[in-house]
């Protein structure tokens, strides 16, 4: 996508753009950092949030999430979510060297893959929305399929959350994933619609998405920690970034309708743009538990 300049300053999409790789490679150091204090805080026999460097990554955590919100306020969603695929490859090596969590061939080779998938999709997503004021959002959110999409999510939020409570520690990885991707459907929503609801003549609106943010913010951040206390952060943030992922794009293609001004071969450029992502993130996880040599075996005589 090339750089746009109106009126002597960055093109609004790009600033985005510029803003949510920034924030990913912020983002993609704070699962590290607290898994890090996490281990850090078993070996002295003490409470995680005792740890500096724990705090650090949630700080890290804090300052991604708030280049998140300014990123979804001036690009698409759809262009924002799927870059913090860069978050997931810096995780990555990060985590072999301050986890000594392995990176081996395949693992590079899904870093690889995630930044081709990445450009691809940077290249063809949407730059206009179909959602630009406060009216149409008012719209948007009464609309009965998206109405009908958020209540099944926050059903089966309600439904996964449930178990968890009831088999801590956790058996399966699944579960917490699920959680914290789901909630990702309101989250990055309300992150976007927070912008356009501040310029409304509904307060209710403004603080009632505020509210949901806050809400779904602090359960994510709940649902992480407890994850990273029995998985490995790079396991957990590579599954967690491709579910994320799709349960955003969804949200925000329902409320925003963001993929409506779309060509066919845009959409078919920006789908397999995201499944070469998907690839790259499964390659990252399978590289920790899989071994690669490109030695050839000898053959049996």
């Amino acid at each position: 996508m090339a750089l746009l300049l109106e009126s002597g300053s960055i093109h609004k999409p790009t600033l985005g753009i510029a803003i949510a790789v920034f924030s990913s490679f912020i983002n993609g150091s704070t699962f590290v950092l607290q898994k890090k204090g996490i281990l850090r805080s078993r070996e002295r026999g003490v409470s995680y949030l005792k740890d500096a460097v724990w705090w650090s990554g949630t700080f890290c955590m804090v300052v991604g999430q708030i280049g998140n919100f300014l990123a979804y306020n001036a690009a698409p969603a759809v262009i924002v979510t799927p870059l913090g695929a860069f978050g997931v490859l810096f995780g990555a090596v990060l985590a072999s060297r301050l986890l000594e969590e392995r990176l081996n061939i395949l693992g590079k080779l899904g870093c690889v893959a995630t930044c081709c998938g990445c450009a691809v999709l940077v290249l063809h997503a949407p730059t206009s929305e179909g959602v630009t004021s406060a009216r149409q959002l008012e719209a948007g959110l009464t609309d009965p399929v998206f109405v009908t999409y958020a209540v099944l999510v926050a059903l089966t939020l309600a439904v996964l959350m449930a178990r968890t409570f009831r088999s801590y520690p956790p058996s399966g990885l699944g579960a917490y994933v699920a959680i914290c991707a789901l909630l990702g459907s309101f989250t990055v929503p309300c992150s976007k619609a927070l912008g356009l609801a501040a310029g409304g003549q509904s307060p209710v609106l403004f603080w009632g998405l505020l509210a949901t943010l806050g809400i779904g913010a602090m359960l994510q951040f709940f649902y992480i920690n407890k994850a990273l206390e029995a998985f490995g952060s790079h396991i957990f943030e590579a599954v967690y970034f491709a579910a994320f992922t799709a349960s955003a794009l969804v949200s925000s293609a329902l409320l925003f309708g963001e993929w409506t001004a779309l060509t066919a071969a845009d959409w078919l450029a920006a789908l397999s743009g995201l499944a070469t992502v998907c690839v790259g993130v499964a390659l990252l996880r399978i590289s920790q538990e899989a071994s690669f040599s490109w030695k050839q075996s000898k053959k049996m005589n």
